[in-house]
């Protein structure tokens, strides 16, 4: 898909307005998961979660349709040994807001070094931008 960079600056701003929303928890999180992702939102989750992020009030910034997050708040330990292969970020009501792809050769929304994931070890983003509809 590609889009003009009003409407792709419109897209990217309305996706961070979703992930910022809510007032019941002090900050969003990502959530990252192994097992397929599922075919649609809002159900339950039946894979395993291995660790929960924290994202900042207002999650990130936009500019010409790319989203650049803010620092992301590292969990000091995994929560299970498995492989990661999405997440997904709840806004501050917990409601889901957006799902991404995980993995660690380039081709996931989120690229780690390492998406094996092991109990106990940290888990960090250093840096996550998002290009919404093309460039």
């Amino acid at each position: 898909m590609k889009a003009n960079t009003a409407l792709r600056s419109a897209m990217a701003q309305e996706m961070i307005s979703d992930m910022a929303k809510g007032t019941t928890n002090p900050n969003p999180v990502i959530q990252i998961y192994s097992g397929s992702m599922p075919s649609s939102m809002g159900g339950t989750v039946v894979n395993t979660l291995l660790a929960t992020l924290t994202l900042t009030t207002s999650v990130a910034t936009e500019s010409n349709g790319i989203i650049t997050f803010e620092a992301i708040t590292e969990d000091p330990a995994a929560n299970d040994t498995a492989r990661a292969v999405w997440c997904r970020v709840l806004d501050r009501d917990g409601t889901e807001s957006i799902y991404m792809t995980v993995n660690d050769n380039g081709s996931g929304e989120i690229n780690f070094n390492s998406a094996d994931l092991v109990t106990g070890s940290p888990v960090a983003i250093g840096e996550l931008v998002l290009t919404i509809g093309g460039v």
